[in-house]
């Protein structure tokens, strides 16, 4: 089928707000070229279980097409549509499998070198309508604070190296009252910045606790999830389960009541989210350190938030498939503490590509010890500062 052939009954297995901005855009779905259309059907098709900023981002994307006239549109989808793409892609349900589709056509593109002007002619879309987009104007600062270390008695490890350039390094932290801190601050930020999805709380062990307009996410709390999940991937990958081709198709198209998470009513969307984490995460199902890094890049990425509250746990010492609770391996310290720096690196990185990084606040502490790092507008950029503070005062500095 061509764009130009599609009408509304085309939608009709898509989830109900994806439906009705499929079926509200059809005159401009129908004029966009087979090259791009399943690529933007693709985030539509999810468009019901997007966090409101992604939400956003899709509804400009709309708006910014619909604001072109039909000469505007053709010339700027030109390099999609002379891309060459071959009778079967074609014959493909792009309409109700833009996912799939989006895998054959990649293969096709690499296969006729055209890879290349694909990647050019994406890039250009993007920066064009990023451009038209004004930067969304922040209720107040962004605001990340992450733990790291715990269960670590000593260390000779040079924690945060990649950071020190970025803010202030702090080597004399009087470490009381730190993990409170961080929950009181997070607990007083959603209730000063109400929104749906604002303030995550992610715990690579067991949460403690449900702070009110806080969404949490534990390692803990997903064992049976992930239990189920391995199992699965475990029976397909055996002889004659269908292998990693079978195990990426099936993993796509997992529903959360397969793995036990709530499906429908409110926490559908976290349910989805929650299942994301699990099988597009490489690690995310085994190791409790890569969750949380994983699952600190996704919420920044997806969700946009004002605050993040990330506290990495010890990890497994062995990489043994084994199903959650069944014979666990022990735990390595310090080798979680060394994933765990890394990981507050890329969060800091990924927390610095969102709107108002010039106003962002950052903290990673060395949970119960002396060494912590902070980055803020008034605080200076490759120092150390090895005067007594309590981190309590440096927590509580950030909101």
């Amino acid at each position: 089928m061509h764009p130009a052939d599609l009408q509304a009954i085309d939608f009709a297995a898509y989830p109900p707000h994806a439906k009705a901005v499929a079926t509200r855009e059809i005159q401009l779905l129908r004029a966009l070229p087979i090259a791009f259309l399943p690529l933007l059907l693709r985030e539509l098709i999810d468009y019901d279980w997007k966090f409101p900023a992604e939400r956003a981002e899709l509804d400009h994307q709309f708006s910014y097409l619909d604001s072109k006239t039909a000469a505007e549109v053709s010339s700027l989808m030109r390099p999609f549509a002379e891309l060459k793409i071959t009778a079967d892609l074609l014959q493909f349900d792009w309409v109700n499998d833009p996912v799939q589709f989006s895998e054959k056509l990649s293969a096709n593109l690499w296969a006729s070198q055209q890879m290349e002007a694909f990647r050019k002619a994406s890039i250009e879309y993007v920066h064009q309508v990023a451009l038209a987009r004004p930067e969304p104007k922040l209720p107040g600062a962004r605001v990340s604070i992450l733990l790291v270390g715990q269960g670590v008695t000593k260390t000779k490890y040079p924690l945060f190296r990649k950071l020190r350039e970025h803010g202030v390094y702090y080597t004399n932290v009087a470490p009381e009252g730190g993990y409170a801190s961080a929950l009181e601050v997070i607990t007083k930020r959603a209730q000063q910045y109400p929104a749906p999805f604002a303030h995550w709380y992610v715990e690579g062990g067991k949460a403690d606790g449900q702070p009110q307009g806080v969404s949490v996410v534990s390692y803990s709390s997903l064992e049976p999830a992930r239990a189920k999940l391995i199992d699965k991937m475990i029976q397909t990958m055996k002889p004659g389960g269908g292998g990693p081709e079978r195990l990426r198709t099936d993993l796509a198209r997992m529903q959360p009541a397969e793995v036990g998470l709530p499906g429908n009513g409110d926490d559908a969307l976290l349910s989805r989210f929650k299942l994301a984490l699990l099988t597009q995460g490489s690690g995310t199902q085994m190791f409790s350190t890569t969750f949380v890094q994983w699952t600190a890049r996704e919420v920044l990425r997806r969700a946009q938030p004002l605050t993040l509250f990330a506290r990495f746990a010890p990890r497994q010492s062995e990489p043994a498939v084994r199903p959650p609770g069944l014979n666990p391996a022990a735990t390595d310290p310090a080798a979680s503490l060394v994933d765990a720096d890394m990981g507050a690196y890329y969060t800091w990185i990924n927390q610095q590509r969102l709107s108002g990084a010039a106003d962002a606040r950052f903290l990673v502490w060395f949970e119960e010890h002396r060494e912590a790092f902070s980055s803020a507008p008034s605080l200076g950029r490759g120092e150390t500062n090895d005067k007594p503070v309590a981190i309590e005062e440096l927590i509580t500095r950030l909101a």
